[in-house]
């Protein structure tokens, strides 16, 4: 075992084989267990500290949380609201109507392109309700030789938003048709406001033709766009209507010709008949004419041939031939003959 001394009291310590003395021992042993304590101490601490941040991570994770969630639900409310304006632009067309209503809309809006794009058309109320209905404008446009183009039936339908009971387009769909062939128009467009939330009827022009002929629903934003579209299409066949009118006249004027032409055929067939059948009746009446007279002629010469007979009768009549077989005039012929004597 060896020894050690104190540098400051000249005390030997022994140390023994391990190289630590008894009191190093104890005092290393203090040292050890305050440090344990201090650092069991520190991190109890660090624990305390953790789960106190923890906690407030929390805590403000749920604040952000909720934060976010209130962020959500102003950003959804304002899509919604983005959402109810376009629905609400679309319905009224996003368009403000020119007048207080449809129909005057309708009307300002064609006078204003009347004169540079419509300088012959009509477009004018259809007051006439002779077949119990009638719709709301005609529209009819014309060539420089007043020449029909084309001619379109309009009708208006509206609707406030506190209506209650909420109409549909189709419902009237049929009356528009009806009013169109009344009043010989080509074309029939339904001006509508009806249906405000429909994407159909708000995405644009609606070809309803496969339940009414050249039928078509509308928003008032499209009215001066429908009629050029039809007026274009239409000019542009006019060319074809024409040939085809001048190939009409002319087969009218062949079918007038042969008509004219079978009526004559027929008139004189009618009238030859007449006459074959007067003519025949006239050869009856002559044949019935020469039987009678020929009956004459044979009755004439009978007669003549009783004449002669007669006449010869007379010759041979005397009076002894009369007074033959009569002794009574005998004898008085024969005393009126010696009175005379």
């Amino acid at each position: 075992m060896n020894e050690i001394k104190c540098p400051n009291c000249n005390t030997a310590f022994k140390i023994d084989e391990s190289g630590y003395t008894d009191i190093v021992r104890q005092v290393r042993s203090q040292e050890f267990q305050k440090e344990v304590a201090a650092r069991e101490e520190l991190l109890a601490e660090k624990i305390i500290n953790a789960r106190k941040e923890e906690q407030l991570t929390s805590k403000e994770a749920i604040i952000k949380m909720q934060n976010d969630n209130e962020h959500l639900k102003r950003i959804i409310s304002d899509r919604e609201d983005d959402i109810a304006r376009l629905k609400d632009m679309k319905s009224k067309q996003s368009v403000k109507l020119l007048g207080e209503n449809l129909k005057q809309h309708c009307e300002i809006a064609f006078e204003q392109l009347r004169a540079l794009g419509f300088p012959r058309a009509q477009f004018m109320k259809d007051t006439d309700a002779k077949d119990g209905t009638k719709g709301d404008y005609i529209f009819r446009d014309f060539d420089e030789n007043k020449n029909e183009i084309v001619s379109i039936m309009f009708d208006m339908k509206d609707e406030q938003d506190s209506t209650e009971q909420k109409q549909k387009n189709d419902k009237h769909l049929a009356k528009l048709d009806k009013d169109r062939k009344s009043k010989k128009c080509e074309y029939a467009v339904l001006v509508s406001r009806l249906e405000q939330d429909s994407e159909l009827y708000n995405g644009g022009i609606v070809d309803k033709s496969h339940l009414y002929e050249k039928m078509y629903v509308i928003r008032p934003q499209f009215f001066i766009p429908i009629i050029t579209l039809i007026r274009n299409a239409a000019g542009h066949s006019l060319k074809y209507k024409t040939e085809l009118a001048v190939i009409k006249n002319q087969d009218i004027d062949i079918t007038n010709f042969e008509n004219d032409l079978n009526e004559w055929k027929a008139k004189f067939a009618r009238d030859g008949e007449l006459m074959g059948k007067s003519f025949a009746k006239a050869i009856e009446e002559i044949d019935k004419t020469m039987k009678g007279l020929q009956n004459t002629k044979d009755n004439l010469l009978l007669a003549a041939k009783h004449l002669g007979n007669a006449n010869n009768k007379m010759e041979d009549l005397t009076i002894k031939r009369l007074t033959k077989g009569n002794p009574t005039m005998q004898a008085k012929f024969k005393q009126a003959g010696e009175t005379s004597a």
